[in-house]
Parts: structure tokens; sequence; C-alpha cells
């Protein structure tokens, strides 16, 4: 008999939930950088093993401060995805325990589905003695299902966090083929890679202001032709992502490219335009339009 389920994982911003996805599934589908809230999607990847499939679904940090309006919209996107599953993966930092995780420990233990809390980075302690007292001090639930020590970046303790959320897993018909890794599109993909190298390689607070949008997308025999446009906030932030005679565009379309061969298993042609639409991330219409729907 098979079985399907749904998990999602939940967390602050940058606790390494999309690296924890991107290992389960064995494939990278979600970005991955040092900055916070760099997921601004709820992701699906699908793990098929066996007679088993599990839906994990990456979801946008969980966050206390952040007034514009995209803020509002990430948050209700993680919210969202806490319900009508059938397990949540609530993950958290080794040693690390701020008001952002109080919020998002809340926000799990009050939807009504039971959860583990997943300690990750461990590899990242140097004295293993210190987690003992942090894991006396986290915080009860009935609904709590356990506590588990990972590394996602590293993989240690992954397979025992795969076989106890088996446990959870109801019988039921797969969702997905067997091949199926996501339900985004390649074009969503596309964009993700891009944002991914712009978050990478621009300051630290130029990324937040920025989103892509594929506009061309096109397959021919051995060639995969994509143009994307990066929106800026301010005339003045267009200058600094296409950089000094274009240097700064030129590598974050060289290394987007890459990665887009890879996860496509072809050659790529990556065209990158800079426009700028002033306000954005607090104009809800223009949320909408770059793909941004908190229902």
């Amino acid at each position: 008999m098979t079985t399907c389920g749904v998990v999602s994982i939940a967390g602050r911003p940058n606790v390494g939930k999309s690296t924890l996805l991107n290992r389960l599934v064995g494939q990278k589908l979600s970005i991955t950088t040092h900055k916070p809230q760099t997921t601004r999607h709820s992701i699906l990847g699908i793990q098929s093993s066996g007679e088993r499939q599990v839906i994990y679904v990456d979801t946008p940090g969980i966050h206390v401060k952040g007034t514009h309006r995209l803020n509002q919209v990430l948050n209700r996107t993680a919210s969202t995805a806490l319900h009508d599953v059938d397990l949540i993966i609530l993950l958290v930092q080794a040693l690390v325990w701020n008001d952002d995780d109080q919020r998002a420990f809340e926000l799990v233990s009050t939807s009504g589905v039971p959860f583990i809390m997943v300690i990750n980075k461990i590899d990242t302690i140097r004295k293993k003695e210190e987690l003992l007292p942090f894991l006396a001090s986290l915080p009860e639930h009935e609904r709590l299902q356990g506590v588990m020590l990972i590394s996602a970046r590293k993989g240690s303790g992954v397979d025992a966090l795969e076989e106890r959320v088996g446990t959870f897993i109801p019988q039921a018909p797969w969702r997905y083929a067997e091949d199926e890794l996501t339900d985004r599109s390649a074009r969503f993909l596309a964009a993700e890679a891009v944002r991914e190298q712009l978050t990478r390689l621009l300051s630290a607070e130029l990324p937040y202001a920025l989103s892509v949008e594929v506009e061309t997308y096109e397959e021919g025999a051995d060639l995969l032709r994509i143009g994307a446009v990066i929106w800026v906030d301010k005339p003045s932030q267009k200058g600094i992502v296409i950089g000094k005679g274009g240097a700064q565009l030129k590598e974050v379309g060289s290394k987007a490219r890459a990665t887009l061969e890879s996860l496509f298993g072809s050659k790529v042609f990556l065209q990158l335009w800079v426009r700028v639409k002033e306000g954005w991330a607090d104009d809800e219409r223009a949320l909408r339009s770059l793909g941004y729907d908190d229902q």
C-alpha cells in the first residue's frame, strides 16, 4: 500500500529550511544564501522512495519585524502552509532562540498539527555539552512529537529525520509521478536562480529591494533561451545591479546560467535586463504581478 503526505518546514529566517529541503529531495530546488528572508514563496519538494511519497513545503521565514507589505505577505504565506498538512518540522538553529523563533513556535503549536522540533547546524557547535542546557530550555507542547539534531548542510541526522517523518505519512495514493521533484514551473526556477545570485553578490540590504520576473522562456533543440527582468525599487539601485561597465550584471548572469544548465541539463542562453518599479514591495498590485500572493 502506498503512503503519501505533506510536511511543512517552518521556522524563522536563515535557519536552513531551504538547505534541508534540497537535502531531502536530493536536488537544488530552493535557493540558499547566508542572508535572512531569502525564500519568498512556498516551494514544494517531492520525495518518492519505495512505497512512500512525502511532499515537503519550504516556507518563507517567520519574522516579527518588517513593515513592508512584502513582509506581511511572506508571514501569511508561511502561516498558511502550516494548515492542512500531516506534520510540521519546526527548524531551529542550535544554541539560538530569539523573538522570531518564539513567534514561529507559537504559530506552529496553535496550528493543530503534530510537529517535530529539529535543531539544525549542530556541526557548528564546538562544545557539544552546550547543547544540553539549550535543549532543556526549549518550550514544550502537547503536539510536540520529539526533538531531533541534524546538520542539513552536511547531512548528519537527516536519514533519521526522514524515518521519523515517515511514521506520520498516511496510507494514500501518490499525488505526483515518481520522477516529479516540484510543482513549480521552469520559469519560476529560472527566476529564483537569478535572484539567488543577486542575493549572494550584492550588498546586505539591496537584495530585499529586488525581484526577478522571467519574460521569455523558449526551448530549442539544444539551447534554452531565457530572458529575465530584474526589478529594483529605486533608480539609484539600477546602476548598482549593473555595475561598472556591466560587470556585476555579467557575473550574476554567468553564475545563474551555470546553475540553470545544471538544473535543466541543457545549454542556456540567459539575457538579463534591469528595470525600475518604485515602491513595489509596498504595492499590493505590483506584488501580485510579480507572483507574490498571500492567499
